[in-house]
Parts: C-alpha cells; sequence; structure tokens
C-alpha cells in the first residue's frame, strides 16, 4: 500500500527553524544569518517540504548533482544565489548536493515599517524557481559574502537603535546587487535565452494558428511559462530584457497581429473575429486593438479599401 505523503513542516518563526536545524537561539528575533557547516540536525526529513513564513536568501557554494539551468552548463563556477518568499513550499531534489555556504533570513515584520516593506516586492527573483538561481562570478561572489560579512558582524553586536536601520540597508544592498547581477546573467545567457524566444513565438504562432483560442481564449503567461519550463516571472523578465516587452505584450502583440491578418483577408465581422481569439465580449478585443494600434479594428480594414 502507498504511504500517504506527509505535509510541509511550517515555519512561523526564525527561531522555530533554528531549533530544527539543531542551531543555537538566533542572535535577532527577526533575522539570522546561517552558515551551512554549523546545522547539527538531520535534515532530510523536513528537506522532504517545508514552508517558511519569512524571507530567505541563500548563497550555495555549490549546486553539484541538484541543479541544472536547462540544459546547459552554469555561468560561473563560484556558487550563487536562490531566493524564496514567504508562504513558499521549499523542497530539496532527489540528488544529494554540497550546501556549504550562507543562509539570511528575515521575517516580514524586521521590514514592515520600512520602504523595503512595500518595496520588496519589485525584486521579481523572489518568484523565480531555483533552476533560475543567479550565479556569480569570483568578483560578485566577493561583494555578496562581503555583505553576509557584514550582516553577521551587526548581528554580533549589543542591539541598539541604530541596529535595525544598519541591517536593512544592507539587505537593500544585497537585493540591489543582486538585480545588478541578474541583469548581467541575462546577457550572459542571451544564446540561451533567444532559443527560449524562439520557442515562445513558434508557440504563440501554433496556439493562434490551430485557433485554440476558441476552446481555451487567449493562452495565460502562467500557460506559456509552464510550455517553456520556466517561472511566469522569470520568463517576463528574461523577454523584456531581449524585447523591452514582458510576456503579457507578447501574447497581445501576436493576437495583433493575427487579427490583422483576420481582417484583410476575410470578411468576417469584428464580433466574430473577436470570438475567434478567444475574447467572449467584442469590447474588450475592441479596445486592446485600438490601444495597441491607434485605431479600430473597423478603421484598419477599412484601409485597405
Amino acid at each position: 500500500m502507498k504511504s500517504e505523503s506527509k505535509p510541509p513542516f511550517i515555519f512561523n518563526s526564525i527561531s522555530e527553524l533554528h531549533r530544527a536545524l539543531g542551531l543555537p537561539k538566533p542572535l535577532h528575533p527577526l533575522v539570522s544569518l546561517v552558515d551551512y557547516s554549523n546545522i547539527k540536525s538531520n535534515t532530510d526529513e523536513i528537506a522532504k517540504g517545508m514552508i517558511l513564513n519569512f524571507y530567505k536568501v541563500s548563497y550555495k557554494k555549490s549546486f553539484h548533482g541538484k541543479i541544472k539551468y536547462g540544459q546547459g552548463s552554469y555561468d560561473f563556477d563560484e556558487g550563487g544565489l536562490s531566493f524564496i518568499s514567504p508562504n513558499q513550499v521549499i523542497s530539496a531534489g532527489e540528488n544529494k548536493a554540497d550546501y556549504s555556504g550562507y543562509t539570511l533570513l528575515f521575517h516580514p515584520d524586521f521590514i514592515r515599517t520600512y520602504p523595503l516593506g512595500k518595496g520588496i516586492r519589485n525584486y521579481g527573483f523572489f518568484s523565480y524557481s531555483a533552476s533560475e538561481a543567479l550565479y556569480l562570478s569570483e568578483r560578485e561572489k566577493e561583494i555578496i559574502i562581503g555583505i553576509f560579512k557584514n550582516i553577521e558582524h551587526e548581528l554580533g553586536l549589543s542591539i541598539d537603535g541604530f541596529s535595525q536601520d544598519i541591517m536593512i540597508s544592507q539587505i537593500e544592498q544585497l537585493l540591489h546587487y543582486s538585480n545588478r547581477f541578474y541583469n548581467r546573467q541575462f546577457i550572459t545567457r542571451k544564446a540561451a535565452h533567444n532559443d527560449q524566444l524562439t520557442k515562445l513565438e513558434r508557440l504563440l504562432s501554433d496556439y493562434f494558428d490551430n485557433q485554440e483560442t476558441l476552446l481555451k481564449g487567449l493562452p495565460s503567461v502562467q500557460y506559456l511559462s509552464d510550455q517553456l519550463c520556466v517561472s511566469p516571472r522569470y520568463m517576463s523578465d528574461m523577454l523584456r530584457s531581449l524585447t523591452g516587452q514582458n510576456t503579457q505584450q507578447h501574447i497581445h502583440q501576436k493576437m495583433i497581429e493575427k487579427a490583422k491578418e483576420i481582417l484583410s483577408t476575410t470578411d468576417l465581422t469584428v464580433a466574430e473575429i473577436a470570438y475567434q481569439l478567444g475574447f467572449e465580449h467584442p469590447q474588450s478585443f475592441n479596445k486592446i486593438f485600438k490601444r495597441k494600434t491607434n485605431v479600430s479594428p473597423v478603421e484598419f480594414r477599412q484601409s485597405f479599401n
């Protein structure tokens, strides 16, 4: 008889996670820097699935045996960063990996009253999957480790009125550098990303040419990311780095191209075209078409007569 899978372990506080990992109590209840080499307990059980109700930024010196980028190799061999936001399910892969490195943990309450409390949602890499980790050069690694060391030093001091300001400024610096390094990674992986763009264009063309819109409506960002085996946010950021447009804009662009083709080569009414392209209401189709082309579907058709 097949055993039922166990629900993930839920950790509401950093202190709870420290206890589970066999670590001493955190120096601060809302922020902690963990050295993987200090983990004493057997983590095999909780690694099968856990949910953290706080942020996790991990630098791992090696992803050996666990994570690949598609069918390609890493940009660098100096390890990389991964980012987890609250309430995401974390699970280990099937293969063991060398996880020497650091993990920065900070609770949403730690940043809530600061601009970062709202601004952190703008750092899209917290929504990337593990296979979309940030791989670092030697110089980039030194910068990231330097920030971790600064946070570690501050945690070792007595808490005073400046402690939170200083540590949040270090976290913001870490996120700013991560943004910069991800932009570099999009550039260094341009060939691989161009392949993804080609696949996306082919996928969209087939979707509209086969009139799948009649049954399924317009393709969603989630549908396309599933087909390309990337996370929705990573796909949009990747496309924006290559073309200046996110995934939703690509979908609309392809829909407009198909609409123009139908308008110029058939006698279908605008309502019929809208329905064929997956719109329940022609008004919605008219609105998007005019916003993208500065003319209505009827005006576009009349331009051919």
